[in-house]
């Protein structure tokens, strides 16, 4: 055994927490909407939590290997505890909310991981799909309490500190995106991405699966959550949509168009994503889900690891790297 190989398991570890100059130049680009797109600031924080929606799905896609097509009910359980804490508590303080709505969804998060860490494959896909629509379901059947399809109404976000209003613009949704990057690059990441290779295996090297992957999930429900309650408190409205399945198929479409298991593929994909609606739709209202499906397949066929894997590619063909 060379130096070499023994000191390759160290110099992967130091790259995988040192701080790139893609990285630095991607969060400097956040901050050009100030300066050149104002009049955008508006679709600039609905992108930023967006984002950090994706990036609680790419937890448990990505390094993971959990496929959900429910995981609206999570965004959703962190918007109705934000907005029946404003509309029926009168309680509107935007930073507590947040917390609230944490944990409310890491609670849910929680007691469903026990179903979620014991299947895989198609059997995972279709519980995940029950769970959010059961959730609609039953809040639909609940419209005294959420309003039903019509919406929660009274709801009011106070002023930040009361002092200064309510107007995040993504600032918020930007910090706990930079939070949740620290999960990834731990050891506890490593084993997640183990976990997704082979979790059968993961148990005889000391890295417990069902654990690590009740764990991340809940981990994935409060950053959910907490996305779901900045919309809240940023729109100050919510209905069922927010626990749709149009969401969870959304939000999927996104990370797939980042590409999964980079974490900043999730928040590229979301950026993506969110102008080319906000275009077509301009263009045409009725159709713009077409030129989104034409997008989506354009993606996968030119670039089957996403936008992001396709860059990666490309900055190794012009390094001369295999």
């Amino acid at each position: 055994m060379t130096s070499e190989t023994i000191a390759g398991p160290h110099e992967f570890l130091r790259d995988q927490i040192r701080w790139q100059w893609s990285e630095i130049a991607f969060w400097l680009a956040t901050l050009l909407p100030f300066v050149l797109a104002p009049d955008y600031l508006v679709l600039a924080s609905q992108i930023a939590i967006t984002a950090l929606f994706v990036l609680s799905l790419d937890l448990i896609l990505g390094f993971s290997g959990i496929v959900s097509l429910g995981h609206a009910a999570y965004f959703g359980v962190g918007a109705y505890t934000a907005g029946l804490l404003s509309a029926k508590l009168g309680w509107g303080e935007p930073l507590t909310g947040l917390l609230a709505a944490a944990i409310a969804a890491g609670i849910f998060g929680y007691l469903t991981s026990f179903i979620i860490a014991r299947f895989r494959h198609l059997a995972l896909i279709m519980i995940t799909l029950g769970i959010g629509l059961v959730l609609q379901e039953a809040a639909n059947s609940v419209s005294w309490l959420t309003g039903g399809f019509d919406g929660l109404q009274g709801v009011h976000t106070w002023p930040i500190f009361g002092r200064l209003r309510f107007d995040l613009y993504g600032y918020t949704a930007y910090s706990y995106s930079l939070a949740g990057l620290f999960i990834i690059h731990s050891p506890f990441g490593l084993a997640l991405r183990g976990i997704r290779e082979n979790g059968l295996r993961m148990p005889a090297i000391g890295a417990p699966t069902r654990t690590h992957i009740r764990t991340i999930y809940t981990i994935a429900a409060i950053i959910a959550g907490i996305a779901g309650a900045m919309l809240t408190q940023t729109t100050e409205t919510v209905s069922l949509e927010a626990l749709g399945f149009q969401r969870s198929a959304d939000v999927l479409v996104m990370l797939i168009l980042g590409g999964t298991g980079r974490l900043y593929g999730g928040l590229i994909g979301a950026a993506v994503y969110m102008v080319a609606r906000d275009q077509f739709s301009g263009l045409n209202p009725q159709y713009w889900y077409f030129w989104i499906g034409l997008l989506l397949i354009a993606v996968v066929m030119l670039l089957p690891n996403g936008i992001l894997g396709g860059l990666e590619n490309l900055a190794r063909r012009v390094r001369g790297k295999p």
